[in-house]
């Protein structure tokens, strides 16, 4: 059985550790990553309202009434398309960035994202471990 003593000497050890995700090193890395994840909720809400653009069925009442010119293509459906490919975009490009900042791959680092010691790593995802082909998924635990 251990003693008090040897788990009082470890406490602050614990303690310590805890507490790395409150660096403020890591703040722009933290500002960075909360862009990227408000980014990817906004490109979620654009693939669907993407997706719902391009099923919308014609009011039958003015289906008949009165034909598109030649030539002539749905505006919106066209702009919510354009607009998903711009964020699609900016979340290559906060991806970069995020990967950029971090101090190490194939570990986990604790960052502060609001709700407590959160998360987030770039694992590497080839198989054959190839330096010139290495790609990096990020993950990210809220």
């Amino acid at each position: 059985m251990r003693s008090a003593k040897h788990l009082l000497n470890k406490f602050p050890t614990l303690m310590a550790s805890n507490l790395d995700y409150l660096d403020p090193s890591l703040q722009s890395l933290e500002e960075t990553l909360q862009a990227y994840l408000e980014a990817e909720k906004e490109l979620s809400h654009a693939e669907i309202a993407a997706t719902a653009a391009t099923h919308t069925a014609p009011d039958s009442t003015t289906a008949f009434d009165q034909r598109p010119s030649t030539g002539s293509y749905p505006q919106h459906t066209e702009e919510a398309f354009q607009n998903l490919q711009n964020l699609r975009d900016d979340l290559a490009r906060l991806r970069e960035q995020v990967l950029q900042q971090l101090p190490v791959r194939d570990e986990w680092v604790k960052v502060n994202l609001g709700y407590g010691p959160s998360r987030v790593g770039a694992f590497r995802t080839n198989a054959s471990g190839a330096a010139s082909s290495e790609t990096y998924e990020l993950r990210v635990v809220i």
